[in-house]
């Protein structure tokens, strides 16, 4: 039987999206509902990937089906489609599953030529309204399905209304707009060598075709790429006879939320044009009025618009953002869908919702876009003052930041110490990309720029961490480090000037432009009752809603005690991932601790090394001690040192532009330890690695450097034993990083638990604690089952697990081929910001397998960035684990995730 490309509007339903697209069964839903929507048709999505897929050509059969449908139209409407005497026209528009607002293309009015537009004319009796249909048809064929630039149509109209000496368009007399026609006919000829077709086939096909070819085209597969959107839906296109909303002052379009999208408030929300066509609106042509202007001018249509509002936030159980004409006092439905909202006004909609009675927790809960949390959790830039983009990188960790530009951590933090209030105080860090050397900065500063980079780099992955803002991989930005001084796109910074980063969207704006506080973040850290606004009452009644749904823990990746009371404050419960190398720039105690780590690497016998390490044990077990007791009676998982040595030293050679900040480093390092520039170069190239991800790191430093392991396990129980003589109850988990052989596991474990019985004896006191793994490399997966023996836990370092099991340097392959790969379909996502399910996925599932074989009470977590990201949180939901870890600001985020994974898996209890 062959395929059925094409189907009525009566003959679909809200709920076959995928083949329809969104707008398509949503007309079909209104329509079968017997709401007023003008009849039509449906090309399927089907009928779009066969074309793509047969080279841009139109599947066999699908011109005859047009043809079937069209004559059924013209039954049910009494028209004929290029009639001579009561002429069909219809409007040709995209839709796809999910809305890509703006993305794709739409076409109205297919089926004018002169000759029906004389028709229209004499049974209308308005010329006008007939000219001015025309002109539009030409515009959009025009620019849309023949490809001439939009502009040289809106300079012939501009031109009508100069010579008029008129405003607005509906201002412009027939003799004008005749006369931009006309020229508009001529413009199109010049520029594609042929007439505008006046066959309403010829049209109605090309027109199919462009919307089809839009799919296909740069803006909709970028759009795709940002929301991860497959690019293997199609779009359907609703063939839809014309109302008009441009046939004089009884006349009008508009579009409308059944509440406000910006605060929720439960009120009729539209933008409304009389004598206008939908592209008026929403391409913003005209200033639109209020719908206060629309009720006083149509009453009637106003009242049935609003009764079919409040049917439609029935029917689907969401706030709606919809389309309507009204032609001469009739009002015709041309749209509805759910509507996009700000974080704030989702949250009041759906706890407004449900105290309504309109839907449930459990679909309160269904309705929110996790990530859309994100904008209430970080300051953001006011949108009235947003200036002029110079650059944009990658949207690395969003939120607003505006400081004076320094190039070095230290600058960073010598101009936060000086700064006499703290406005003065406010910095951007600009490098060309950060190493665990740059914290101290980082943290201190309000943002953070780098030339290289992606969404998965240091400095991405440390600022989401900090809830700091970060643009990376901004490369059209060239530093000159000795110049003190930034080139990008013909501007000029230097350090000093101002600038300000949307980590959000990946922009960089000159100037000072100023941000908002974030008033949940605010309510959430100062719980007294005087702090909670209604926006944080509406979050924590929402949240709990999520929390009650869901089975998975959600914890904290922070490595300082204010993360961690951050992260507390909103909602971990406990923390996944405290990463000690962090801790070696701690900024708050000056380069003690920086310092005394130098000097142990540097150190050349083990009396040197051993009393450097001693050194580093109060400022370690400090450390411990302030996290522990912040996340008092839950489970607190520290990672021995990670990073091989050499990156906490210089480099060998300064890099281009930074001799003056090497020849101070390389300076002060002489004179801390005594040694020449020549030895300490001589350490740093024996400690060089030619790739060392792979190299002397984490395990394979502990056992070849086992002092440092026992100087962390050392100041880790004592910390924990201080605290719980204070009567405390710290939860320490250590974890071992880069384990792939279960030999190397059961070595350090051993040392770890010979120091932690040392340390409890000593003090007099039993603490409770666990020792584990990141799993993080494939072999590790493959055998988990043999170092399940011995551990008590599996945390899934998925970041580098992505690199090892698709041999991926994360740094290098986002900024030279991943965006091809997307682009081409190679990968549906990038498996730095989704998991990977057919590959990363698989090894998790295999090593949580495995291991839960070997123990059953294995405690089975993720760490990565994946651990805040919405798709591959459900994905940890389904392979059974026990938690998630992220950023603090992502906790909320990921709570809701994993709420919606668990409902998803049970149904939505309606």
């Amino acid at each position: 039987m062959p395929t059925e490309y094409v189907l009525k509007f009566s003959e679909g339903s809200r709920f076959m999206r995928d083949l329809l697209g969104g707008k398509g069964a949503n007309l079909a839903e209104m329509t079968v509902a017997g709401l007023p929507v003008p009849p039509g048709f449906i090309i399927t999505t089907e009928a779009c990937m066969e074309y793509i897929r047969l080279g841009r050509q139109f599947p066999a059969g699908l011109e005859d089906e047009i043809r079937e449908d069209m004559q059924a139209l013209e039954e049910q409407t009494g028209k004929a489609f290029g009639g001579k005497s009561n002429p069909l026209l219809v409007s040709v528009r995209s839709g796809s599953k999910f809305s890509m607002p703006g993305m794709m293309d739409t076409v109205l009015n297919l089926g004018l030529n002169e000759k029906t537009m004389q028709v229209l004319i004499e049974n209308t009796g308005d010329e006008r309204f007939a000219l001015d249909a025309y002109r539009r048809l030409i515009t959009m064929f025009g620019s849309i399905v023949l490809g001439v630039e939009r502009e040289k149509f809106d300079a012939i109209l501009d031109g009508a209304k100069q010579r008029e000496g008129v405003a607005d368009d509906p201002e412009l007399s027939p003799a004008g707009l005749k006369q931009a026609a006309d020229e508009m006919l001529k413009l199109v000829e010049e520029e594609t060598g042929k007439p505008l077709p006046t066959d309403p086939y010829e049209q109605l096909y090309a027109a199919t075709r462009a919307v089809f070819d839009s799919w296909d085209g740069e803006r909709a597969r970028r759009y795709r790429v940002i929301h991860k959107i497959p690019h293997n839906l199609g779009t359907a296109v609703s063939v839809q006879t014309m109302v008009f909303g441009n046939m004089g002052e009884a006349s009008g379009t508009g579009v409308a939320f059944t509440r406000d999208p910006a605060t929720g408030e439960t009120k009729l929300y539209a933008d409304y044009l009389a004598n206008a066509q939908g592209e008026d609106v929403v391409g913003g042509e005209r200033n639109a009025m209020p719908i206060e202007v629309f009720e006083k001018q149509m009453p009637q249509a106003h009242a049935e618009l609003a009764e079919i509002c409040d049917w439609l936030e029935h029917r689907y159980g969401d706030m709606q953002d919809l389309e309507f004409t009204i032609e001469n006092g009739k009002l015709w439905m041309l749209q509805t869908r759910n509507g996009k909202r700000t974080g704030p006004a989702a949250l009041k909609i759906a706890v407004d919702m449900v105290d309504e009675r309109l839907i449930t927790t459990r679909q309160a809960v269904m309705q929110a876009e996790p990530d859309g949390l994100d904008q209430l959790l970080h300051r953001q830039f006011d949108p009235t003052q947003k200036p002029e983009v110079i650059a944009r990188g990658v949207d690395a960790s969003p939120g607003a930041a505006a400081g004076r530009v320094v190039f070095t951590a230290d600058d960073a933090r010598k101009a936060v110490l000086s700064a006499k209030t703290p406005d003065e105080g406010r910095v951007i860090l600009v490098r060309h990309k950060t190493e665990p050397d740059d914290v101290g900065g980082m943290e201190v500063a309000q943002g953070v720029l780098t030339a290289i980079g992606g969404k998965t780099s240091h400095a991405a992955v440390v600022a989401r961490q900090m809830g700091k803002c970060c643009v990376a991989g901004c490369s059209a930005m060239n530093i000159d480090y000795d110049k003190q001084e930034l080139e990008v796109n013909g501007h000029v910074v230097k350090a000093g000037d101002f600038v300000s980063l949307d980590g959000t969207l990946g922009e960089v704006m000159l100037g000072d432009v100023p941000t908002v506080d974030s008033e949940v973040l605010g309510g959430l850290l100062d719980d007294t009752e005087e702090s909670q606004q209604d926006v944080v009452r509406y979050f924590k009644r929402f949240m709990g809603w999520a929390d009650a749904a869901r089975r998975l823990g959600v914890r904290a990746n922070a490595d300082t005690p204010e993360d961690a009371a951050t992260a507390r404050a909103l909602g971990a419960q406990g923390i996944g991932l405290c990463r000690t190398e962090h801790m070696f720039f701690d900024t708050k105690e000056g380069e003690g601790r920086t310092r005394a780590f130098q000097r142990m690497i540097l150190a050349e016998t083990d009396e040197e090394r051993d009393a450097a390490l001693e050194e580093l044990v109060p400022y370690q077990r400090s450390d411990f001690e302030g996290i522990l007791e912040a996340m008092d009676g839950l489970p607190v998982i520290i990672r021995l040192l990670d990073p091989p040595l050499h990156e906490f030293l210089p480099a060998e050679q300064p890099e281009e532009g930074q001799h003056d900040e090497w020849r101070r480093d390389m300076a002060e390092l002489c004179e801390l330890t005594g040694k020449s520039i020549d030895d300490i170069r001589g350490r740093i190239r024996a400690l060089h690695e030619m790739n060392p991800m792979l190299g002397h790191r984490g395990c394979r430093l502990a056992v070849t450097w086992p002092a440092i392991c026992r100087m962390q396990a050392r100041a880790i129980f004592e910390a924990a034993c201080n605290l719980k003589k204070r009567g405390l109850s710290p939860m320490p988990e250590v974890m071992i990083p880069v384990v792939s052989i279960a030999a190397e596991f059961d070595l350090l474990k051993k040392y770890v638990d010979e120091v932690a019985e040392q340390v409890m004896q000593d003090a007099g006191v039993r603490v409770e604690y666990l020792v584990g793994t990141m799993i993080e490399l494939p072999r590790a997966c493959l055998t988990a089952d043999e170092i399940a023996q011995q551990a008590q836990f599996f945390s899934f370092g998925t970041n580098d697990l992505t690199q090892t099991t698709f041999g991926f340097s994360r740094d290098d392959v986002e900024g030279k081929f991943m965006e091809e790969y997307i682009d081409q379909a190679i990968l549906g996502a990038n498996p730095f910001d989704t998991i990977d399910r057919a590959g990363v996925g698989e090894m998790v599932r295999i090593g949580t397998e495995l291991g839960r074989k070997t123990n059953p009470e294995l405690e089975v977590g993720i760490c990565g960035e994946h651990g805040g990201e919405p798709a591959s949180v459900e994905f940890c939901h389904e392979v059974g684990m026990d938690y998630v870890s992220c950023a603090p600001l992502r906790i909320p985020i990921a709570r809701l995730a994993a709420a919606q994974a668990a409902i998803k898996e049970q149904g939505t209890g309606h």
